[in-house]
């Protein structure tokens, strides 16, 4: 694990014994992006496991507009079994200011709106419609230090080995994964990876739609 990512194990420890069960820390090495999560936490709200990936850094937390001074709060998102989570994500940077790891806090609503419900059913005129909130959608926006993590992102996921050496399959697989975690909705990464893969755009774009068109068949 990162050292700047280690010294904040006991700051995760703290909050999810302040907040509870219902409360989730994971924490994340990002110079690993493909086995990013490093630590968790009360596990079970999202069912986080160390050696997965990041699922919502680029999505929620860097595009939203919601994201300054290096971290997004109180954004939300729903598990496969439909619970609503409440989350915040605060970027980790080293002594260098360079970035190097993620803290996120996920909380399980379910308890919560549930209590809610109860004693809004006791007030008639209370609406106790809470299970169709989420958060707006808002239009993605790309503030200039975004690229910044997106390009090391890339840099981390190619790592040093010697382009002209990697197979089709092996690029192809890359690329997959990066589209996976929304790094190509942020503005100039097409580019970056052409050039990190000594390939054009073309090709890329070409992955890129070999991937989707995989994806759709199932």
């Amino acid at each position: 694990m990162n050292s700047s990512v280690l010294q904040y194990i006991p700051i995760a420890e703290v909050i999810a014994k302040t907040f509870g069960t219902d409360c989730e820390v994971v924490l994340h090495d990002l110079t690993i992006p493909q086995n990013s999560v490093v630590y968790t936490i009360n596990n079970h709200v999202t069912g986080r496991q160390v050696g997965q990936s990041f699922n919502h850094l680029v999505t929620d937390v860097l595009l939203s507009q919601n994201f300054t001074n290096d971290y997004s709060a109180n954004y939300y998102f729903r598990t496969d079994d439909d619970r609503l989570i409440k989350s915040s994500t605060v970027l980790i940077r080293d002594q260098d200011k360079k970035v190097k790891g993620a803290l996120c806090i996920n909380v399980d609503t379910t308890r919560i709106t549930d209590n809610i419900k109860w004693l809004s059913s006791l007030i008639p005129q209370i609406p106790n419609n809470l299970s169709d909130f989420t958060h707006e959608a808002k239009e993605p926006y790309e503030p200039e230090h975004i690229t910044e993590v997106a390009n090391d992102l890339i840099d981390k996921i190619i790592g040093n080995r010697p382009v002209e050496k990697l197979r089709r399959d092996e690029k192809v697989e890359m690329i997959r994964f990066m589209e996976q975690k929304g790094i190509f909705l942020i503005r100039g990464t097409i580019d970056r990876v052409a050039e990190k893969l000594n390939i054009s755009k073309v090709t890329v774009y070409s992955y890129i739609d070999e991937i989707k068109e995989k994806h759709s068949k199932g």
